[in-house]
Protein backbone atom coordinates (compact mmCIF):
# COMPACT_ATOMS: atom_id res chain seq x y z
CA UNK A 1 0.00 0.00 0.00
CA UNK A 2 1.30 3.72 -0.80
CA UNK A 3 3.57 5.24 2.03
CA UNK A 4 1.30 8.19 3.62
CA UNK A 5 4.13 11.28 4.67
CA UNK A 6 3.98 12.55 8.04
CA UNK A 7 5.50 15.91 9.00
CA UNK A 8 8.75 14.48 10.15
CA UNK A 9 12.15 11.90 10.22
CA UNK A 10 14.28 11.28 13.05
CA UNK A 11 18.15 10.68 11.59
CA UNK A 12 20.83 10.79 13.82
CA UNK A 13 19.47 12.96 16.86
CA UNK A 14 17.19 15.06 15.00
CA UNK A 15 13.65 15.97 14.02
CA UNK A 16 13.78 16.74 10.26
CA UNK A 17 11.47 17.48 6.96
CA UNK A 18 9.98 14.01 5.21
CA UNK A 19 11.59 14.93 2.22
CA UNK A 20 14.73 16.40 3.57
CA UNK A 21 14.80 12.41 4.44
CA UNK A 22 17.19 11.64 1.88
CA UNK A 23 20.75 9.32 1.00
CA UNK A 24 23.16 9.71 -1.99
CA UNK A 25 22.57 7.16 -4.51
CA UNK A 26 26.53 6.36 -4.30
CA UNK A 27 25.80 5.07 -0.52
CA UNK A 28 27.17 2.00 0.74
CA UNK A 29 23.42 0.71 1.83
CA UNK A 30 21.77 1.11 -2.14
CA UNK A 31 24.51 -1.12 -3.56
CA UNK A 32 25.46 -3.61 -1.21
CA UNK A 33 21.89 -3.77 1.15
CA UNK A 34 23.74 -3.09 4.19
CA UNK A 35 21.27 -2.41 6.57
CA UNK A 36 19.06 -3.44 9.62
CA UNK A 37 15.67 -2.47 9.91
CA UNK A 38 12.77 -3.04 12.40
CA UNK A 39 8.74 -2.46 12.33
CA UNK A 40 7.06 -1.81 15.39
CA UNK A 41 2.96 -0.95 15.86
CA UNK A 42 1.57 1.85 17.74
CA UNK A 43 -2.00 1.16 18.74
CA UNK A 44 -4.39 3.39 19.59
CA UNK A 45 -5.64 3.21 23.01
CA UNK A 46 -8.67 3.75 25.44
CA UNK A 47 -6.91 6.36 27.03
CA UNK A 48 -4.26 8.03 24.12
CA UNK A 49 -1.81 5.63 22.26
CA UNK A 50 1.23 2.99 23.35
CA UNK A 51 3.71 1.55 21.30
CA UNK A 52 3.78 -2.06 21.01
CA UNK A 53 7.04 -3.91 22.79
CA UNK A 54 9.44 -1.20 21.86
CA UNK A 55 12.41 -1.75 23.90
CA UNK A 56 12.58 -5.13 23.04
CA UNK A 57 12.14 -4.28 19.19
CA UNK A 58 14.88 -1.57 19.46
CA UNK A 59 17.34 -4.40 20.96
CA UNK A 60 16.77 -6.28 18.38
CA UNK A 61 17.83 -3.88 16.30
CA UNK A 62 21.03 -3.38 17.78
CA UNK A 63 21.41 -6.72 17.79
CA UNK A 64 21.26 -7.26 14.29
CA UNK A 65 23.80 -4.32 14.05
CA UNK A 66 26.18 -6.17 15.78
CA UNK A 67 25.76 -9.37 13.80
CA UNK A 68 26.88 -7.11 10.69
CA UNK A 69 29.50 -5.65 12.74
CA UNK A 70 27.46 -2.42 12.31
CA UNK A 71 28.39 0.16 15.15
CA UNK A 72 25.43 1.63 16.55
CA UNK A 73 25.87 5.44 17.29
CA UNK A 74 23.15 5.30 19.94
CA UNK A 75 22.13 3.50 22.84
CA UNK A 76 18.68 1.18 23.64
CA UNK A 77 17.62 4.26 25.57
CA UNK A 78 18.41 6.55 23.13
CA UNK A 79 16.68 5.08 20.11
CA UNK A 80 13.71 4.22 22.40
CA UNK A 81 13.08 7.98 23.52
CA UNK A 82 13.69 8.28 19.66
CA UNK A 83 10.69 6.50 19.04
CA UNK A 84 8.76 8.03 21.31
CA UNK A 85 9.49 11.55 20.24
CA UNK A 86 9.23 11.36 16.79
CA UNK A 87 5.35 9.66 17.33
CA UNK A 88 4.61 11.91 19.73
CA UNK A 89 5.82 15.00 17.09
CA UNK A 90 3.95 13.88 14.15
CA UNK A 91 1.25 12.79 16.30
CA UNK A 92 -0.14 9.80 13.83
CA UNK A 93 -2.50 6.63 16.03
CA UNK A 94 -2.13 4.37 15.01
CA UNK A 95 0.87 4.20 13.00
CA UNK A 96 3.76 1.71 11.77
CA UNK A 97 6.99 2.81 12.70
CA UNK A 98 10.35 1.53 10.90
CA UNK A 99 13.76 2.43 12.30
CA UNK A 100 16.69 1.67 9.85
CA UNK A 101 20.12 1.73 10.42
CA UNK A 102 22.43 1.91 7.63
CA UNK A 103 25.96 2.51 6.25
CA UNK A 104 26.10 5.43 4.10
CA UNK A 105 28.05 7.62 1.27
CA UNK A 106 32.06 6.45 2.24
CA UNK A 107 33.41 3.89 0.28
CA UNK A 108 32.40 1.71 -2.59
CA UNK A 109 33.42 -1.92 -2.59
CA UNK A 110 32.58 -4.99 -0.37
CA UNK A 111 34.08 -4.09 2.97
CA UNK A 112 32.15 -1.87 4.45
CA UNK A 113 34.68 -0.09 6.77
CA UNK A 114 35.13 3.09 5.03
CA UNK A 115 30.89 3.89 5.25
CA UNK A 116 29.52 5.79 8.18
CA UNK A 117 26.68 4.61 9.91
CA UNK A 118 23.34 6.76 9.95
CA UNK A 119 20.16 5.85 11.80
CA UNK A 120 16.48 7.29 10.39
CA UNK A 121 13.41 6.27 12.37
CA UNK A 122 9.92 7.49 10.40
CA UNK A 123 6.36 6.68 11.40
CA UNK A 124 2.99 6.84 9.21
CA UNK A 125 -0.85 5.29 8.79
CA UNK A 126 -0.82 1.51 7.80
CA UNK A 127 -3.16 -1.18 7.52
CA UNK A 128 -3.97 -4.61 7.19
CA UNK A 129 -1.11 -6.32 5.74
CA UNK A 130 -1.89 -9.70 4.38
CA UNK A 131 -4.56 -10.15 2.12
CA UNK A 132 -7.86 -12.01 2.68
CA UNK A 133 -11.12 -11.80 4.70
CA UNK A 134 -11.48 -14.30 6.96
CA UNK A 135 -8.44 -15.56 6.71
CA UNK A 136 -5.41 -16.01 3.84
CA UNK A 137 -4.86 -18.04 0.93
CA UNK A 138 -0.98 -18.63 0.63
CA UNK A 139 1.39 -21.06 -0.96
CA UNK A 140 4.50 -23.21 -0.31
CA UNK A 141 7.07 -21.01 -2.56
CA UNK A 142 9.32 -22.80 -4.62
CA UNK A 143 11.96 -20.25 -3.12
CA UNK A 144 13.72 -21.43 0.07
CA UNK A 145 14.80 -19.79 3.75
CA UNK A 146 18.71 -19.20 3.72
CA UNK A 147 20.90 -21.94 4.40
CA UNK A 148 22.60 -21.76 7.86
CA UNK A 149 26.11 -20.16 7.46
CA UNK A 150 25.40 -17.74 4.62
CA UNK A 151 23.51 -15.24 6.06
CA UNK A 152 22.25 -14.74 9.54
CA UNK A 153 18.36 -15.04 9.28
CA UNK A 154 18.33 -14.08 13.48
CA UNK A 155 19.53 -10.42 11.65
CA UNK A 156 16.72 -8.22 10.48
CA UNK A 157 18.64 -7.38 7.70
CA UNK A 158 17.97 -5.35 4.55
CA UNK A 159 19.81 -8.13 2.28
CA UNK A 160 17.94 -11.16 3.70
CA UNK A 161 14.35 -9.56 2.38
CA UNK A 162 15.88 -10.11 -1.19
CA UNK A 163 14.57 -13.97 -0.58
CA UNK A 164 11.52 -12.60 0.92
CA UNK A 165 10.49 -10.49 -2.41
CA UNK A 166 10.94 -13.52 -4.19
CA UNK A 167 8.41 -15.89 -2.33
CA UNK A 168 5.96 -13.26 -2.40
CA UNK A 169 6.39 -12.30 -5.66
CA UNK A 170 5.95 -15.46 -6.53
CA UNK A 171 2.80 -15.99 -4.54
CA UNK A 172 1.42 -13.17 -5.89
CA UNK A 173 1.52 -13.93 -9.62
CA UNK A 174 0.37 -17.52 -8.82
CA UNK A 175 -2.96 -15.57 -6.95
CA UNK A 176 -2.05 -16.13 -3.32
CA UNK A 177 -1.91 -13.93 -0.77
CA UNK A 178 1.24 -14.95 0.53
CA UNK A 179 4.13 -17.40 0.47
CA UNK A 180 5.56 -20.06 3.23
CA UNK A 181 9.28 -20.94 2.77
CA UNK A 182 10.91 -24.37 3.80
CA UNK A 183 14.51 -24.09 4.84
CA UNK A 184 17.18 -26.09 2.88
CA UNK A 185 15.90 -29.87 5.04
CA UNK A 186 13.03 -29.33 3.56
CA UNK A 187 11.32 -28.62 6.71
CA UNK A 188 9.27 -25.68 7.39
CA UNK A 189 10.49 -21.83 8.04
CA UNK A 190 8.20 -19.16 7.97
CA UNK A 191 6.32 -16.60 5.35
CA UNK A 192 8.42 -14.02 3.39
CA UNK A 193 7.67 -11.40 6.20
CA UNK A 194 5.41 -13.84 8.71
CA UNK A 195 6.51 -16.52 11.39
CA UNK A 196 4.12 -19.41 11.03
CA UNK A 197 2.37 -21.25 13.91
CA UNK A 198 0.33 -24.70 13.24
CA UNK A 199 -2.59 -26.55 15.54
CA UNK A 200 -3.21 -29.91 15.73
CA UNK A 201 -4.55 -31.56 18.52
CA UNK A 202 -4.96 -29.05 20.85
CA UNK A 203 -0.71 -28.30 20.34
CA UNK A 204 0.50 -25.70 18.90
CA UNK A 205 3.71 -26.10 16.85
CA UNK A 206 5.94 -23.51 15.36
CA UNK A 207 9.52 -24.04 13.77
CA UNK A 208 12.56 -23.53 16.15
CA UNK A 209 15.16 -20.77 15.41
CA UNK A 210 17.05 -23.21 14.21
CA UNK A 211 15.15 -23.62 10.93
CA UNK A 212 16.26 -20.03 9.18
CA UNK A 213 13.62 -17.81 11.09
CA UNK A 214 13.40 -14.51 12.47
CA UNK A 215 12.92 -14.05 16.13
CA UNK A 216 9.74 -12.42 15.71
CA UNK A 217 8.61 -10.07 18.77
CA UNK A 218 5.00 -11.18 17.57
CA UNK A 219 6.17 -14.60 17.53
CA UNK A 220 7.68 -14.33 21.35
CA UNK A 221 4.39 -12.72 21.93
CA UNK A 222 2.06 -15.41 20.98
CA UNK A 223 4.37 -18.24 22.89
CA UNK A 224 4.20 -16.04 26.15
CA UNK A 225 0.33 -15.94 25.69
CA UNK A 226 -0.39 -19.26 24.76
CA UNK A 227 1.97 -20.64 28.27
CA UNK A 228 -0.30 -18.33 29.95
CA UNK A 229 -3.61 -19.14 28.39
CA UNK A 230 -2.43 -23.18 29.27
CA UNK A 231 -2.36 -24.00 25.75
CA UNK A 232 0.09 -26.66 24.65
CA UNK A 233 3.12 -25.27 22.58
CA UNK A 234 6.26 -27.30 21.15
CA UNK A 235 9.11 -25.89 19.25
CA UNK A 236 10.70 -27.92 16.74
CA UNK A 237 11.37 -29.10 13.25
CA UNK A 238 8.19 -29.37 11.01
CA UNK A 239 7.23 -31.63 7.60
CA UNK A 240 5.46 -29.96 5.36
CA UNK A 241 2.43 -31.92 5.11
CA UNK A 242 1.61 -31.12 8.47
CA UNK A 243 0.28 -28.15 6.72
CA UNK A 244 -2.30 -29.63 5.21
CA UNK A 245 -3.63 -31.97 7.66
CA UNK A 246 -3.58 -29.30 10.76
CA UNK A 247 -6.48 -28.10 12.33
CA UNK A 248 -5.48 -24.64 12.47
CA UNK A 249 -2.76 -22.48 10.75
CA UNK A 250 -1.97 -18.56 11.10
CA UNK A 251 0.59 -16.09 10.44
CA UNK A 252 2.41 -13.90 13.37
CA UNK A 253 4.23 -10.74 12.48
CA UNK A 254 4.22 -6.40 13.51
CA UNK A 255 2.66 -6.18 10.05
CA UNK A 256 0.39 -9.76 9.55
CA UNK A 257 -0.35 -9.04 13.85
CA UNK A 258 -2.10 -12.85 13.76
CA UNK A 259 -3.57 -13.49 10.39
CA UNK A 260 -5.79 -16.66 10.07
CA UNK A 261 -4.29 -18.77 7.08
CA UNK A 262 -7.72 -20.17 5.35
CA UNK A 263 -5.57 -23.12 3.03
CA UNK A 264 -2.31 -23.86 1.88
CA UNK A 265 -1.95 -24.78 -1.78
CA UNK A 266 -5.05 -24.79 -2.59
CA UNK A 267 -5.95 -27.27 0.12
CA UNK A 268 -8.42 -26.13 3.19
CA UNK A 269 -7.25 -25.43 6.61
CA UNK A 270 -10.04 -27.64 7.94
CA UNK A 271 -13.35 -26.11 7.33
CA UNK A 272 -11.71 -22.92 6.21
CA UNK A 273 -12.77 -21.30 9.55
CA UNK A 274 -11.57 -18.90 12.38
CA UNK A 275 -10.18 -22.37 14.45
CA UNK A 276 -10.65 -21.46 18.11
CA UNK A 277 -7.24 -21.56 19.38
CA UNK A 278 -6.22 -18.76 16.79
CA UNK A 279 -9.02 -16.90 17.43
CA UNK A 280 -8.75 -16.86 21.55
CA UNK A 281 -4.65 -15.67 20.74
CA UNK A 282 -5.89 -13.09 18.39
CA UNK A 283 -8.05 -11.60 20.75
CA UNK A 284 -5.73 -11.52 23.42
CA UNK A 285 -2.81 -9.94 21.70
CA UNK A 286 -5.13 -7.31 19.99
CA UNK A 287 -7.08 -6.56 23.62
CA UNK A 288 -3.44 -5.83 25.32
CA UNK A 289 -2.45 -4.11 22.06
CA UNK A 290 -5.17 -1.60 21.99
CA UNK A 291 -5.62 -1.36 25.94
CA UNK A 292 -9.21 -3.40 26.23
CA UNK A 293 -6.95 -5.72 28.31
CA UNK A 294 -4.51 -5.57 31.17
CA UNK A 295 -0.77 -5.43 30.33
CA UNK A 296 0.18 -7.80 32.32
CA UNK A 297 3.31 -8.48 30.35
CA UNK A 298 4.44 -4.78 30.76
CA UNK A 299 4.32 -4.37 26.86
CA UNK A 300 3.10 -1.01 26.04
CA UNK A 301 5.00 2.25 26.05
CA UNK A 302 2.14 4.95 26.37
CA UNK A 303 2.69 8.23 24.06
CA UNK A 304 1.03 11.77 24.16
CA UNK A 305 -0.82 11.05 20.74
CA UNK A 306 -4.62 11.46 20.82
CA UNK A 307 -5.27 8.49 18.76
CA UNK A 308 -9.21 9.17 17.47
CA UNK A 309 -9.26 6.49 14.86
CA UNK A 310 -9.92 3.09 15.45
CA UNK A 311 -7.34 0.27 14.92
CA UNK A 312 -7.12 -0.66 11.10
CA UNK A 313 -5.82 -3.88 11.27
Amino acid sequence: MPIQPTTSIWHNGNLIPWEKAQIHVMSHVVHYGSAVFEGIRCYAQPQGAAIFRLQEHMQRLIDSAKIYRMPMPYSLDQLSSAVIELVESNGIAPCYIRPIALRGYGELGVNPKGSPVEVFIGNFPWGKYVAGEGGADVCVSSWNRMAPNTMPSLAKASGNYLNSQLIRMEADVNGYSEGLALDVFGNLSEGSGENIFIVRNGVLFTPPLANSVLSGITRDSVLTLARHLGIPVVEQPLPRELLYIADEVFFTGTAAEVTPIRSVDRVVVADGGVGPITGQISEEFLGIATGLRADRFNWLTPVRVNADQPVTA
